[in-house]
């Protein structure tokens, strides 16, 4: 440890001390406010001295050092602004070169060019190599052509089941203080989902062609007639169940006889002196909303039983409801389809309601194809009492919705039984409804049979005369 010197203070502090007094001292000299004049040739230790700019003596006959040339040392203040902006640089000062590449190696970069995947440099010598070269000019063409079709363009409008998936989920959250019955809910669901297609519709889709079909009997048919004319269609049979409830009729003071749907849409089709507009939207939007109230309101169990005339035959209220909502669901595919927008079956479970309806309906309608002479006679044998077990054909209906169903072919009042199964019929859902709907003909049907043909193509047909106007 070393000792303290006469000042009272050890060695290395007396070598600190000299060294902050000369820093001061410097320090002083610079807050003068300017460099002092030092005169050509200057001192021996300055820059501008004779000792030169490295401090050492020149030797004789050595060239003079150049002057120093002071610099005026500028005071900045900080004023807490942001720096200014640097300055932008000219173009071709941030414009990378061009590559100068070889043929082959160009064209290996084609690929990578049509994915966009090249340097700037890379892209740039790939495209001013195209306009000299025809062949990778021609290649490149068709590397493009290829890249756009590994990304198809997506559609920015929303998933039409999108309405109806939120209101579901709200419903699930907090269910409604008056519920719908079940059986009314298909219709329900399908009337929201297409007012939600029909409420950016302008006037040009409104006035869109669409072609109604269905299937007479013994032969396809159709009407052309406007979306905003289906919608008036689809307002005046749907008139038959307001009629049953209570409410207004659509069709006012209008005469329809004999109260069929296709007479029901001719008498209102007519009483407009012109073609339908978006103004029929309003009022079949309110009469929906009606006929849901009032079925609410009016409790499931005890008016899913009332009648429904459809002029020619009666419907209780609960299968009418799902009727109703099935033909919502196939003219919005039609006008869906008119204005080429996309649109989805319903939900499984709705979807397991119609098709039930039209299995139940299918004994019926073969009945009657067969008093007009339409379908193959029941065998004499076979006939049976109403109650009994008879013929049956076993009608599996697959994917989302589906079941199975044993449909008696001798006799409406029949049951159906698996001990006495004389044919199998498997479809899938979709397309049995749209067989229904007579928008699939009974021969193009893509079923799976097997069995007795004449009872699989009586039945097909009569799932086929379900459908009309």
């Amino acid at each position: 440890m070393t000792e303290p010197n006469r000042y009272g203070a050890y060695d290395g502090d007396e070598e600190r001390g000299r060294k902050e007094q000369d820093r001061k001292e410097q320090d002083g000299e610079r807050r003068d406010g300017e460099e002092k004049d030092v005169p050509d040739g200057g001192g021996p230790e300055g820059p501008g001295g004779p000792g030169g700019p490295d401090g050492r003596t020149p030797a004789p006959g050595d060239d003079p050092p150049p002057p120093r040339i002071p610099l005026p040392r500028a005071s900045v203040e900080d004023t807490g602004l942001p720096l200014p902006a640097l300055a932008d640089l000219p173009a071709e000062a941030v414009t990378p070169a061009p590559l100068t590449l070889p043929h082959p190696i160009l064209k290996s970069l084609l690929g990578a060019w049509a994915l966009a995947a090249c340097s700037a440099e890379e892209t740039a010598a790939v495209e001013e190599h195209l306009g000299d070269c025809g062949s990778c000019a021609d290649e490149a063409l068709r590397l493009r052509e290829a890249v756009g079709l590994l990304h198809p363009a997506e559609s920015l409008d929303l998933d039409p089941a999108l309405r109806n998936r939120v209101l579901q989920s709200c419903l699930d959250r907090r269910p409604p203080r008056i519920p719908v019955p079940g059986w009314a809910m298909p219709y329900d669901a399908e009337t929201a989902r297409l007012d939600a297609l029909l409420q950016d519709f302008g006037d040009a889709e409104w006035h869109a062609p669409v072609r109604l079909r269905w299937f007479t009997g013994t032969e396809a048919t159709s009407r052309r007639t406007t979306v905003a004319g289906v919608i008036a269609h689809l307002m005046a049979v749907d008139g038959l169940i307001a009629l049953a409830l209570g409410l207004d009729d659509p069709l006012g003071d209008l005469t329809a006889d004999p109260g069929t749907p296709t007479a029901r849409t001719d008498a209102y089709w007519r009483a407009s002196h012109f073609p339908p507009t978006r103004s029929v939207r309003a009022p079949w939007r309110e009469q929906s909303h009606d006929i849901v109230r009032t079925v609410a309101f009016t409790g499931g169990s005890r008016s899913g039983g009332l009648a429904v005339s459809y002029g020619a035959f009666e419907l209780p209220l609960r299968d009418a409801m799902t009727d109703r909502a099935f033909e919502c669901w196939v003219h919005a595919e039609d006008i869906a389809e008119a204005v080429d927008y996309p649109y989805t079956p319903p939900s499984p479970r709705h979807l397991h309601h119609m098709i039930d309806l039209a299995a139940r309906l299918l004994p019926d309608a073969l009945a009657a194809r067969r008093r007009a002479g339409l379908a193959s006679p029941a065998p004499t044998p076979h006939l049976v009492a109403a109650g009994r077990p008879g013929r049956s054909l076993r009608l599996e209906i697959e994917g989302s919705g589906g079941g199975e169903w044993l449909i008696p072919l001798d006799s409406p009042a029949a049951v159906g039984s698996a001990d006495h199964e004389v044919a199998h019929v498997a479809l899938d859902g979709v397309e049995f409804c749209r067989l229904a709907a007579g928008r699939v003909p009974p021969q193009e049907a893509a079923a799976g049979q097997l069995g007795d043909r004449a009872a699989i193509r009586d039945v097909l047909f009569a799932a086929a005369s379900l459908s009309r106007l």
